[in-house]
C-alpha cells in the first residue's frame, strides 16, 4: 500500500559533516523532496531512513530521516544581529518582567538618548513593559533588564535553542540531538 506523503510530513534532519545539526533553533530540517534531491546530487550521506518510500515507474527509495553533508560547512563565528536572535539570546522572555507574550525589541538606552541598535543595547521586552519604559533611561523608569545585554556566541544561541525543542522529534534523530526527551509530550 502506498501512502501519499505531503512535503512537510517526513522531514530529514540535516547534519553537518561532523554529525552535528546545522542549527538547533530552528532545527535544521529539509523537506523529503530536498533531501532526495541532495542524495541524487551526491551532496549528502543517508544516515537513517523512514519506513515510507517514494516511487516512480523505474525506481523506489525509502525517504531519508537523517542526512549528513559530505562537505563540512564552517559555522559562522558571529551570529547576525536580528530580532529573532535577540529573542533567542534572551530565551524568548521579557527582560523586565519575564513574560513570553507580545515580545518586542527594547533599546535599554533609548535612541532618543543616543542609544544604538546593537547587541549591547537591545533586549527582548513585552509590549506593556516597552510602552511603560518608553524613551526613559532605565534609572528614570525604574526598569532594569534581568541580564545585561551582550553579543552572544553561536554556542550561546545553540544552547538556548536546545531549551525549545520542536513539537515533533523523530526517534531516528535522537542520537544527534541533545534535548531532554522528558520534555516531549
Amino acid at each position: 500500500m502506498t501512502i501519499a506523503v505531503s512535503p512537510q510530513a517526513l522531514p530529514a534532519l540535516v547534519l553537518n559533516a561532523d554529525y552535528r545539526p546545522l542549527s538547533y533553533y530552528p532545527l535544521s530540517l529539509w523537506s523529503w523532496q530536498d533531501a532526495i534531491k541532495a542524495v541524487f546530487l551526491d551532496r549528502v550521506n543517508i544516515i537513517a531512513e523512514y519506513e515510507h518510500s517514494v516511487s516512480s515507474p523505474s525506481f523506489s527509495m525509502r525517504l531519508p530521516s537523517v542526512v549528513s553533508l559530505k562537505t563540512y560547512v564552517q559555522p559562522t563565528r558571529h551570529p547576525a544581529f536580528t530580532r529573532f536572535n535577540v529573542f533567542l539570546r534572551d530565551r524568548f522572555e521579557c527582560q523586565y518582567c519575564g513574560s513570553r507574550d507580545e515580545l518586542t525589541f527594547d533599546h535599554v538606552i533609548p535612541r532618543a538618548h543616543g542609544g544604538q541598535t546593537t547587541w549591547e543595547n537591545v533586549v527582548a521586552a513585552c509590549s506593556p513593559c516597552n510602552l511603560r519604559k518608553g524613551s526613559k533611561l532605565p534609572k528614570q523608569a525604574g526598569m532594569f533588564p534581568s541580564q545585561r545585554p551582550y553579543p552572544p556566541t553561536v554556542q550561546d544561541l545553540h544552547n538556548n535553542g536546545r531549551l525549545f525543542p520542536p513539537n515533533y522529534l523523530h526517534e531516528s534523530w535522537m542520537d544527534y540531538l541533545y534535548w531532554d526527551t522528558e520534555l516531549q509530550p
